[in-house]
């Protein structure tokens, strides 16, 4: 006993001490959130109960309260009741002890109810020293990641098991410590020793106390300054948001996070585990409801409204299996975003995204099935490949699922023979079941056969919950105004297309010529082949099925006039040769349309002195190359007023000049143009923080020229902007 013994103690105690810190250094971080957030919630919470007149205090004692006497005494709002207190209300002509404390208590019970539902939202065009705590605090942990809130919630319980073992192991680490023990004790020591060792070899060798290292590091990291925060918080403020309502507890109503289940339904759903080990982001609460949701019930459809991350959801599910060990998954979807289902599983998991599609899918798929992973193909493609033995496919995900409605369709036979040998199949989307219950039927018939035959109609003549609740082993759908408590949000998605063979063709010929303006309006010049128009009209389609109404920016008239075309009915399109009297006049019939309508507005004259707020879906036709422009053009509807979340749907198509542009708005160019932003000239002159944009124009022509190898056509003037 000795040098062996002791050489284990001091490992573990190192070991220990890693862990306790990482533990300390996330809650430390979560502390901080809370104590910047509470002097907002605060105000926030104060200003909403003087709004409240004194007379609302009779719903709480359904009308017991007599009040006059207060009213008379000076006091208009619930705070000025809460600010005086009992001794002070007393002292008011006709109010007693009693009526006093009555009236105080109600008002506390009123105050309690508004902490729960006010939420704080930040503005990020106009900061202030309250706001940049809270930002750059929440930075801390949304830079960290949920590796980091891992890593915390593993120290805390490797170090709380430690403890014991290293007091137990104390008297094995000398000679006389052993000696002065007795038998019992020494048992119990080098008994010990021997746990500790084997947990230390086991941490070791999988790495933990350098995964407990660089999360402590991360922990301990601060932005660069306070406006890169900011900048950080515009990026992903779907992160920030989501992080602060776990943290201050102020998250949606349960049952309508939970969509309205039935009890038992729900109650098996929460007792699911969700394992996130693959997952590189936070799920929100009702996120992860969704996701245990699809586990517990096996074969589902989640349908929650467009823009509350189904995607995610599916991804999160598709890690959780692949932590039980199943290796290959398959997502279904239409073509149009098979690009992005492929960027979401990259960079939301560890897992291997695989397309199949194109002239090499086949070996794509031989790939696959050789190497496992989350393989993602279109319904069409799908008739192509064999399909699964049993038990070899961890789980089936269709995307758009409506697409497989028609019971004999050929792209249906084929989903509904690959989801037969698959126990965990997700359909998703974002059409509203309840309106569609003869749809909903046929694909409940492929999810499960026995259920399909018990749906009925009834239940949808007398509502959405009334439908929910009698679907509710197969079907869970989420709205937005329900769930998102900062209401309204600003979500952006750039929506990646891959280019037709015509967008290739015509892109090709605009480079050529050296033509910039033919290059950024390349893939709208051929409309019937048009991969951007097919995923517009998607998008258009899907807010038409949630009554959004939805507005569409270009810079150029000849794209607006292809859309039209493909659209059929619109507001507009706004130009800038319009009188205002008309552009006001058209904004007016757009908002005065009854539910969902599209209106049609040139970036720069839509952008600009007009109020937009009745749409909630934003699609930009184009990057712009002055972020500025975008930014202006989304404000039209994000903006006071604005009563839901607003969308925005940038399309954008691989491989030449909108990745080039988008790759230019994420270097250091984004953070000196919220510098410039936040300058008064910068407010008034949105041209000055740009970099010319002739010469952009002109490096990106002779880029694009090399990269084809095009022959140059010389083209005076072409590439001005």
């Amino acid at each position: 006993m000795g040098r062996a013994e002791r050489e284990v103690v001091a490992r573990g105690a190192r070991l220990a001490e890693a862990a306790g810190q990482v533990a300390e250094d996330h809650e430390r971080a979560v502390t901080a959130v809370r104590e910047a957030l509470r002097p907002l919630h605060e105000e926030l919470v104060r200003q909403e109960l003087e709004r409240l007149p004194v007379a609302r205090l009779r719903d709480v004692t359904e009308g017991r309260l007599r009040l006059d006497e207060l009213e008379a005494g000076g006091f208009r709002t619930v705070q000025d009741v809460l600010g005086a207190g009992s001794y002070r209300l007393r002292q008011t002509p006709g109010v007693g002890r009693r009526t006093a404390d009555q009236v105080v208590a109600a008002a506390r019970q009123l105050a309690e109810a508004v902490e729960e539902y006010v939420a704080v939202r930040l503005d990020v065009d106009r900061p202030e020293p309250r706001g940049t705590a809270l930002v750059v605090a929440l930075h801390v942990l949304v830079e960290a990641g949920p590796q980091a809130r891992r890593a915390a919630e593993a120290g805390r319980a490797l170090a709380d098991r430690m403890a014991p073992l290293l007091d137990g192991a104390r008297p094995a680490t000398g000679r006389w410590r052993m000696l002065l023990a007795g038998r019992e004790a020494r048992r119990r020591a080098l008994a010990a020793v021997a746990e500790l060792r084997a947990l230390v070899e086991e941490a070791e060798g999988d790495g933990v106390p350098e995964r407990f290292a660089q999360a402590s590091v991360d922990l301990l990291r601060r932005p660069e300054n306070d406006l890169a925060a900011w900048v950080d918080f515009e990026r992903r403020a779907a992160d920030y948001y989501g992080l602060l309502a776990d943290i201050a507890d102020h998250g949606p109503d349960a049952a309508a996070a939970e969509g309205h289940l039935p009890d038992e339904v729900a109650g098996r759903v929460r007792e699911q585990r969700l394992e996130d080990t693959h997952l590189l982001v936070s799920l929100r609460g009702y996120q992860s409801f969704g996701a245990r949701f699809a586990l517990a019930q096996r074969r589902v459809l989640l349908g929650d409204e467009m823009g509350l991350g189904k995607t995610v959801q599916a991804v999160a599910v598709l890690a959780h299996l692949a932590a039980e060990g199943q290796s290959h998954f398959m997502v279904v979807c239409p073509a149009s975003v098979l690009i992005n289902w492929t960027r979401e599983i990259a960079t939301r998991s560890t897992l291997r995204p695989v397309p199949l599609h194109g002239p090499g899918r086949q070996a794509a798929f031989a790939d696959w099935k050789g190497g496992g992973g989350v393989a993602v193909t279109t319904f069409d493609a799908l008739r192509g490949f064999p399909t699964p033995g049993g038990g070899e496919l961890g789980m089936l995900v269709v995307d758009e699922a409506h697409y497989v409605k028609n019971p004999a369709a050929l792209r249906t036979i084929a989903v509904r023979s690959w989801a037969e040998r698959c126990a965990h199949v997700l359909f998703l989307t974002g059409t509203p079941m309840e309106n569609r219950v003869a749809e909903f039927r046929n694909l409940v018939g492929i999810l499960r056969p026995d259920f399909a035959r018990l749906v009925g109609t009834e239940e949808a003549a007398h509502g959405s919950k009334a439908f929910r609740k009698a679907v509710a082993p197969v079907y869970l759908r989420r709205n937005q105004r329900d769930v998102l408590s900062e209401l309204p949000a600003l979500q952006h998605t750039d929506e990646w297309e891959e280019p037709s063979r015509a967008d290739a063709q015509a892109y090709a010929e605009a480079v050529r010529s050296g033509n910039f303006m033919a290059m950024r309006r390349a893939a709208y010049a051929r409309p019937q082949q048009s991969a951007k128009l097919g995923r517009l009209r998607e998008l258009v389609r899907e807010a038409a099925e949630n009554g959004l109404k939805a507005v569409v920016f270009s810079a150029f008239r000849e794209v607006l006039g292809a859309v039209a075309e493909a659209l059929g009915e619109v507001h507009g399109p706004l130009g800038g040769g319009l009188p205002p009297e008309r552009r006001q006049q058209i904004v007016d019939g757009f908002t005065a349309a009854p539910g969902h309508a599209v209106l049609l507005a040139q970036i720069e004259a839509g952008g600009i002195g007009l109020n937009l707020q009745a749409a909630s879906v934003v699609i930009l036709c184009e990057p712009q190359l002055k972020p500025t422009v975008e930014r202006q053009a989304v404000a039209r509807a994000h903006r006071m007023g604005q009563v839901r979340p607003v969308q925005v749907h940038r399309l954008l198509t691989t491989g030449g000049l909108d990745e080039r542009l988008v790759e230019r708005s994420q270097t250091k160019d984004r953070l000196f143009d919220a510098y410039a932003r936040r300058s008064a000239v910068a407010e008034s002159t949105p041209d000055a923080v740009d970099i010319s944009d002739v010469t952009l124009a002109r490096r990106i022509v002779a880029e694009e020229q090399a990269r084809l190898g095009l022959a140059v056509e010389p083209a005076d003037g072409a590439v001005e902007a």
